[in-house]
């Protein structure tokens, strides 16, 4: 009795085209995501890496979980160079767009007293509390806060996604990133593998569904309202 049926060339080959097929199919909205942010991104802390920073409206900092109530050391890294660019005159507000689905988890608030003590005054500082997802976060920065341009702020595996996906809402977005691989190689590789699965679903939601953000609105006119009495950029806070 015969237990093993040797397959045909031909399955053989379209079993072949078929793995490369869901290859190019699984690869396609990383090759999206990092074609389209290209020059629109740079690392802080590399070589002129300020210089190349353009003046925008505001700092989008995404929210990036928190410990005991504090920032995360990624999250704070982030708050770090948010700081630094409003100092040096690079944004006239910083939008905190974070998690605060429940009582006892406030991301945004956790990030405005870190940069309370890092000298950003409470009054160029605007709190987003449902940045449930990066794509909300860019959705909500442009629909409910009347952002048009800013400078996200993030870790730089997580770039090319975050200034991507806030391009295709709307926003003039250009992107800083924290290289926190120097300082926290293993888990910014397994953030950073994760990245195939959350661009997908990134790619989804921008492209193939145009999901709304889980809160949609009402409008706030907070960032408005800083813009309308702050300097223009290029001219350091105070």
């Amino acid at each position: 009795m015969r237990l093993f049926v040797r397959p045909s060339r031909t399955a053989l080959r379209r079993s072949y085209q078929g793995l490369v097929l869901l290859s190019v199919l699984a690869l396609a909205p990383m090759t999206w995501a990092w074609l389209a942010s290209s020059g629109h991104r740079v690392v802080a802390g590399t070589d002129g890496w300020l210089a190349r920073v353009p003046g925008s409206q505001a700092a989008l900092v995404l929210g990036a979980g928190l410990y005991g109530g504090r920032p995360s050391p990624m999250l704070a890294d982030r708050l770090d160079v948010a700081a630094e660019l409003y100092h040096t005159g690079k944004v006239r507000a910083l939008l905190l767009s974070g998690d605060n689905s429940r009582a006892d988890y406030d991301e945004p608030t956790a990030m405005r007293d870190h940069l309370r003590a890092k000298g950003v005054p409470d009054a160029v500082m605007v709190l987003d509390y449902a940045g449930f997802d990066t794509w909300d976060s860019c959705v909500r920065a442009r629909e409910v806060f009347g952002a048009e341009r800013v400078t996200v702020v993030t870790q730089r595996f997580h770039l090319p996604r975050a200034v991507t996906l806030c391009r295709t809402a709307g926003l003039d977005a250009f992107g800083v990133g924290d290289d926190s691989s120097r300082r926290w190689a293993a888990t910014t590789y397994q953030y950073a593998a994760r990245e195939l699965a959350a661009t997908a679903k990134g790619f989804a939601d921008a492209l193939l569904l145009r999901s709304d953000p889980v809160f949609p609105g009402p409008r706030e006119t907070s960032l408005t309202t800083i813009l309308a009495r702050s300097p223009h950029p290029g001219t350091p806070g105070p």
